[in-house]
């Protein structure tokens, strides 16, 4: 989704970009397969190196051979039982809070430590069948295989560890925020000026489909459905600037592309319709790279999940209203004009639609505001973030604030009217 205006298009900005930057290029996607391959060749060669030392006392190689194979399959086994459960926890977490939330599932410990248990694994099964007809082998080979074990055992806890805590609303809530934040320093790096100083005055304007009539070029999806999650824009700005064109999305990260939904206008010339697609990375769901509406999104689903009449509690509720106003308190003072890139020569040459403020508030405020009206305990929470916010956020982003706080005003005064005490004014 957004990025910064100038940030893809300048090689020295880019390098700068702290960790979470959006319209970065996405990490090595065989890096989880790659890393269970890597593991696998040292254990592969380790188990074949290990025999070969003689330092140290001796031990009798069949015993040494019952050790290893022991230890290879039971490794093995206790990675079945363990990943099973981990089926279930991850089947809790979506029913308890919602479908969408991702996130141990794509914790790293969950695949290093799978990675790490398949060259324990190769590399028992390696030595022991490499001792052969060895009388004794140095006591080198099971006290490595008894520390890879113990390595492997803490993986494991740790991955329980993280599993447990996924289950648990606190760390849920917490990993959601911590993701978003990161998202919006790197997404929003410059303060709101609600003068409306154009933050590029010097920026020469690029030829734009919308001036050119007929000699646009329409880019359409042709796959089949899926969710856009990244778009590499450093490229596109360089295909851009060297057809001297320019390309405007319709579509930002985090939006559902199904066959004949336009992606983008490119003016004549511009870059071909295969290259704007092999900057696009689209997947089965939403990603938090470029997606800063996920992270409201996932927050109003839990609240709205926990306002439900099968679930009925409103105190998850109040919980995700909390980590709500924490997001949209982060954005108030931010600029959120953000969709355009520029080349070196500091020529608009991509845009991409972004959220603006109010679009914010609607996605973190309204589908859970009307739901609140059932409970007096969300709908008071629903009441102090409006106020809040209306009381800390610029001049010109209070007015949709305003307008919801006083349709929780007039509903809680009117549905709740023992228990229903009007805001103090600020």
């Amino acid at each position: 989704m957004p990025g910064s205006a100038v940030g893809p298009a300048q090689p020295e900005a880019r390098t700068r970009r702290p960790r979470g930057a959006p319209y970065r290029r996405p990490a090595n996607a065989l890096r989880r397969d790659l890393a269970q391959l890597f593991c696998a060749v040292v254990g592969l060669l380790l188990g074949l190196l290990a025999p070969l030392v003689t330092l140290g006392p001796q031990v009798a190689a069949g015993r040494v051979v019952s050790v290893l194979f022991t230890i290879g399959f039971g490794v093995v086994s206790l990675v079945s039982i363990i990943y099973s459960m981990l089926f279930l926890v991850v089947q809790f977490s979506s029913t308890m809070f919602t479908p969408r939330l991702g996130l141990f599932r794509d914790e790293p410990i969950v695949w290093r430590a799978f990675a790490f248990t398949v060259g324990v694994f190769v590399f028992c099964i390696t030595s022991g069948l490499a001792i052969g007809s060895h009388d004794h082998v140095s006591v080198f080979v099971p006290c490595v295989a008894m520390i890879l074990t113990l390595i492997a055992l803490g993986l494991m806890r740790s991955l329980q560890m993280r599993a447990f805590n996924s289950i648990q609303l606190g760390h849920s809530l917490t990993a959601i925020a911590t993701r978003a934040h990161d998202l919006y320093d790197g997404l929003y790096p410059r303060p709101y000026d609600p003068d409306g100083t154009p933050a590029h005055p010097d920026r020469v304007p690029a030829p734009q489909p919308s001036d050119i009539g007929a000699g646009r070029t329409v880019v359409r999806w042709t796959g089949p459905p899926a969710v856009l999650q990244r778009i590499d824009m450093a490229t596109l700005v360089d295909l851009a600037r060297e057809h001297d064109s320019a390309v405007a999305f319709r579509v930002a990260p985090g939006a559902t592309l199904t066959a004949g939904t336009v992606l983008a206008e490119v003016t004549a010339d511009g870059p071909t319709d295969a290259a704007l697609r092999a900057a696009l990375t689209a997947g089965v769901e939403r990603s938090f790279v470029q997606d800063p509406e996920l992270p409201f999104r996932l927050l109003a689903d839990i609240a709205l999940r926990a306002l439900s009449p099968a679930v009925n509690d409103p105190a998850t509720a109040v919980e995700a209203l909390d980590r709500l106003e924490d997001l949209l308190t982060r954005l108030a003072g931010r600029d959120l004009e953000i969709g355009g890139f520029d080349d070196p020569a500091g020529r608009l040459r991509v845009s991409v639609p972004v959220p603006d403020w109010d679009h914010y508030v609607r996605t973190a405020v309204d589908d859970v505001l009307f739901a609140t009206a059932g409970s007096p305990m969300a709908l008071r929470r629903m009441r102090d973030l409006l106020h809040g916010l209306s009381e800390r956020v610029p001049e010109h982003r209070r007015a949709v604030l305003r307008d919801r706080l006083q349709w929780v005003e007039r509903t809680g005064s009117e549905a709740y009217p023992l228990v229903w005490t009007p805001a103090e004014p600020s």
